[in-house]
C-alpha cells in the first residue's frame, strides 16, 4: 500500500553525507578525487562578470551618436579609472569643453554609434566554492566543481538565517526546554557554534555577535524578533545570504518551542565536535533546509559502497511534530494508522493517525497532512 506523504525532518546519529560544491560559472577545479579537505578548503574558482555602467556620452558632450567616435578618448577594450576623461568635445575654437569621465573602474566593453551609449564594465568579481564540510573528494564535475562527502550526524532545522560556517559545538543550557538569553552568551562562545533550548532571544543572537560566535542553534525563534531584527518580512523569499555575523538553524519553528529530546540528546553528546551549519532556507517548490552537520573525522572511508538512507514513510512508532493547530509544535509518536477516511470537524474526509505526546502522554486523532515526520 502507497504511503500518503509526509514531510520529514532528519535528525541522524550516523549517515553518509555528500554534498555538491558547484560554481555560479565554469572556472577552475583546484582539487582531485580522494583528496582530504577541511571546510575551509578552497575547491573550486571563477570570475563573475563586473558590474555594468551605462553613460549616454554622447548627450554628455552635445554630439550626434553618429559623431561619438571623434570625440571618445578611450576605444573599446581600454582599461578605464573613476574619474578618467574617457570622452572631449571641444567647440568655439577650444574656448569651450564639454567632458566626459567615467564612473566606475574597468574596461570600455562597447561604444554604440546609434544610441550615444557607452557601455562601462567593471572588473571581475572573484568567487571561490568552499568544501563546506570535512570530507573526502569522490567526483570532479571538469570545469563546475566536486561532491564532497563524509561520515557524520545531520539534523535538519524548521528555519534559518545566515550562510555556511562552521565551529566547535558549544552547549548553554543543560536542558532543552530552557530558553537561550543573553546572560548565557559570554567570550567563551567566540568562534563557536552555541546550541540552546527552546527560544533564542533577539538579545540572545545580539549578543552572540558582539561576542564573535559563528552560529547559533535553537528550538524556536519570534516571528516579530526575527523581522525587528533584519528590518524587513522574510515572506517566501530564500534565505542564506544575509550578512549578519552569525548563523541562525531553528529546530522546531517559530514561538517558545523547546528543542526536540533527540535533537539536543544528539547535540549534547557531540559537545566540543566540528559542527558545519547553514542556514539557507527555502519554503516554496524546491525545498531547502538549514542543517547541521558533524563530520565524524575518524570514519572518513567513503570508498566504501554504502546503502544509501531510504525513507520508510509513516509507521507505528514513527516520531512526529504536529505544525497545525491545535496542537501545533508538539511532539509525539504515531500509536495508530487507521486505513479509512474519517469525517473532520469541517466536515471533510481525510486520513488521520492516532499521536501520543511526548510531554503528557495524551492521545490525539490529527489529519496526516497536519504532521511532520522526524526521520532518524
Amino acid at each position: 500500500m502507497a504511503h500518503t506523504y509526509t514531510p520529514g525532518l532528519k535528525v541522524s546519529q550516523k549517515e553518509l553525507i555528500t554534498k555538491k560544491r558547484i560554481l555560479p560559472l565554469k572556472g577552475d577545479v583546484t582539487v582531485k578525487v580522494g583528496d582530504k579537505l577541511s571546510p575551509d578548503t578552497v575547491v573550486a574558482r571563477t570570475h563573475l562578470p563586473g558590474p555594468v555602467e551605462t553613460m549616454n556620452v554622447a548627450n554628455i558632450l552635445g554630439v550626434p551618436p553618429e559623431d561619438i567616435s571623434q570625440c571618445m578618448l578611450k576605444k573599446v577594450g581600454d582599461p578605464i579609472k573613476a574619474g578618467e576623461l574617457i570622452g572631449l568635445n571641444k567647440s568655439f575654437f577650444g574656448l569651450f569643453k564639454s567632458e566626459a569621465k567615467a564612473k566606475i573602474e574597468g574596461t570600455i566593453e562597447t561604444i554604440s554609434h546609434v544610441t550615444g551609449q557607452v557601455l562601462l564594465r567593471g572588473h571581475p568579481i572573484p568567487v571561490e566554492v568552499k568544501a563546506y564540510i570535512e570530507g573526502e573528494v569522490v567526483e570532479v564535475f571538469p570545469k563546475e566543481g566536486v561532491a564532497v562527502r563524509c561520515w557524520g550526524s545531520f539534523i535538519q532545522g524548521i528555519f534559518g538565517i545566515g550562510g555556511e560556517t562552521h565551529g566547535e559545538l558549544k552547549m548553554v543550557v543543560s536542558k532543552p526546554e530552557t530558553k537561550l538569553t543573553d546572560d548565557l552568551i559570554n567570550e567563551s562562545c567566540k568562534d563557536k557554534i552555541i546550541v540552546g533550548g527552546s527560544i533564542v532571544t533577539a538579545e540572545a543572537v545580539k549578543k552572540a555577535i558582539k561576542v564573535g560566535a559563528r552560529g547559533i542553534v535553537a528550538g524556536g525563534f519570534s516571528d516579530r524578533d526575527l523581522r525587528d531584527f533584519l528590518g524587513y518580512d522574510i515572506g517566501v523569499a530564500i534565505t542564506g545570504s544575509e550578512d549578519l555575523g552569525v548563523t541562525l538553524v531553528v529546530t522546531e519553528g517559530f514561538g517558545e518551542i523547546q528543542m526536540a529530546n533527540r535533537t539536543f540528546d544528539l547535540l549534547k553528546s557531540l559537545e566540543g565536535k566540528r559542527a558545519c551549519i547553514n542556514g539557507a532556507t527555502q519554503i516554496r517548490a524546491g525545498v531547502i533546509r538549514p542543517e547541521v552537520i558533524i563530520p565524524i573525522v575518524d570514519d572518513i572511508k567513503t570508498g566504501i559502497a554504502v546503502e544509501g538512507f531510504q525513507g520508510k514513510g509513516l509507521e507505528i512508532g514513527s516520531p512526529i511534530r504536529v505544525i497545525r493547530s491545535p496542537y501545533f509544535g508538539k511532539l509525539g509518536k504515531v500509536t495508530a494508522l487507521p486505513s479509512p477516511l474519517q469525517k473532520l470537524e469541517s466536515e471533510s474526509m481525510a486520513r488521520v493517525l492516532e499521536v501520543e505526546f511526548d510531554t503528557d502522554g495524551k492521545h490525539a486523532v490529527i489529519p496526516r497532512a497536519n504532521v511532520e515526520m522526524i526521520e532518524d
